[in-house]
């Protein structure tokens, strides 16, 4: 088959469910969900992929290379393979690219990072597998254009950062009070900037400390991921009204550094 035929493709909205480390479609399971790269520059490390064909009929497959931009609520702005500063869209190598699954089998893909000899940041993309199927001619007599027809897809992130690159640096400010979304709650937002050079994984909390008898409370505890030279927005809820008093209200960050911990606080007064 060769490249034109499968580059003429029609693409269709799908929904995926994410259950633990697996991506499951409505035909198809794909598994882990991310990938995560430690290669030093000029090395190459393979990681491999299960999919699991859950349908009734035979069905072909093919992988994409997307790049994308996190955005600072923690999504993904998906664009086109090689479109931004800190893609490692070119440095992957898959094996098989597209294959077909009968009923109930599953196959082993395997992706290789290739990091050229002068890479030391952090690089990431998206790797999307989705289901094909041939045009019939019926279908190309009714003027839908000849070649492959997408079913869906579903994509897992790709993370690479050498693991001698240890230059991590998180930082948390601005933090203040927003309307609660729930009656009987309080919420509040702050700002994380990853300073470093890698893509930090980080725990963060609130903690409430009723500054006449000194009783604390930890709250919100949530992990997330933050990405080099970008900011990420995060809401914590406490899940209760607090009684009157003074407190001290803090938003920790634990980013796995041998220092200490990164913080915000705000003093909070209940009348």
């Amino acid at each position: 088959m060769n490249a034109s035929f499968i580059k003429r493709i029609i693409f269709f909205v799908f929904f995926a469910i994410i259950t633990g480390n697996h991506l499951i479609a409505q035909d198809f399971e794909l598994a882990p969900a991310k990938l995560l790269y430690s290669a030093e520059p000029g090395e190459n490390q393979s990681k491999t992929i299960s999919v699991k064909n859950h349908g009734s009929k035979k069905q072909s497959f093919l992988f994409a290379i997307y790049d994308y931009i996190p955005s600072g609520n923690g999504g993904k702005n998906v664009l086109p393979p090689n479109t931004t500063k800190r893609t490692c869209a070119n440095w992957l190598n898959i094996n098989p690219s597209f294959f077909d699954l009968n009923p109930g089998e599953e196959k082993t893909i395997t992706v290789t990072m290739m990091v050229p000899s002068n890479e030391y940041m952090s690089a990431w993309c998206m790797l999307y597998v989705q289901p094909v199927q041939e045009q019939t001619a019926a279908n190309v007599a009714k003027g839908i254009s000849a070649g492959m027809k997408l079913a869906g897809r579903i994509g897992i992130t790709v993370n690479q950062t050498p693991k001698s690159n240890t230059n991590q640096q998180v930082k948390i400010y601005n933090l203040k009070e927003i309307p609660a979304t729930k009656q009987g709650t309080l919420t509040f937002s702050g700002a994380i900037d990853n300073l470093g050079e890698s893509i930090t994984s980080c725990k963060t909390f609130m903690l409430v400390t009723n500054l006449e008898t000194l009783e604390e409370k930890k709250y919100s505890e949530m992990e997330l991921e933050t990405f080099p030279k970008n900011t990420r927005e995060v809401v914590f809820t406490i899940p209760e009204l607090l009684p009157k008093g003074i407190y001290s209200i803090a938003a920790i960050v634990d980013y796995g550094s041998k220092t200490s911990l990164e913080g915000a606080e705000i003093r909070y007064e209940v009348k």
